[in-house]
């Protein structure tokens, strides 16, 4: 005796909720439109920005921001900064939000400017740290 299920011939487009390589669905196809998009595929390259970077050349910007996070990590003993501690280190560089954004983030968050020369906001009290920071002892 067969089973009805076993006559049935191979379909690669019949994956029920797994996605199959092989009938060009893009799985990771998400948000779209934000200017974040990295992936490439016809017609998209890297960016000499990207490229240059992936091919150790980077600008003295590029070189300056990674030296500040490898500083950071040094100084505070962690290996692996929260994006809060990144967006402190960037402020504490000199970045400030001085232009309409670039990216399109929907409604999820009002765009924003501020002065050239306005305050990092990230400066504490000297005797103040953060717990996280904190040494036992």
């Amino acid at each position: 005796m067969t089973n009805p299920e076993q006559n049935h011939e191979f379909d690669p487009t019949d994956t029920g909720s797994v996605v199959d390589r092989r009938t060009g669905v893009d799985r990771r196809a998400g948000e779209s439109g934000t200017n974040l998009e990295r992936r490439r595929g016809p017609g998209r390259r890297l960016t000499d920005w990207v490229r240059t970077a992936e091919e150790g050349e980077m600008t003295q910007e590029q070189q300056m921001f990674l030296h500040a996070i490898d500083t950071f990590k040094r100084v505070n003993e962690v290996s692996f900064p929260t994006w809060t501690d990144v967006l402190e280190v960037v402020r504490r560089l000199g970045y400030r939000k001085t232009m309409s954004s670039e990216l399109n983030l929907d409604s999820r968050i009002e765009d924003w400017q501020e002065p050239s020369d306005a305050s990092s906001g990230v400066d504490r009290d000297e005797e103040e740290a953060p717990s996280r920071y904190r040494k036992a002892g």
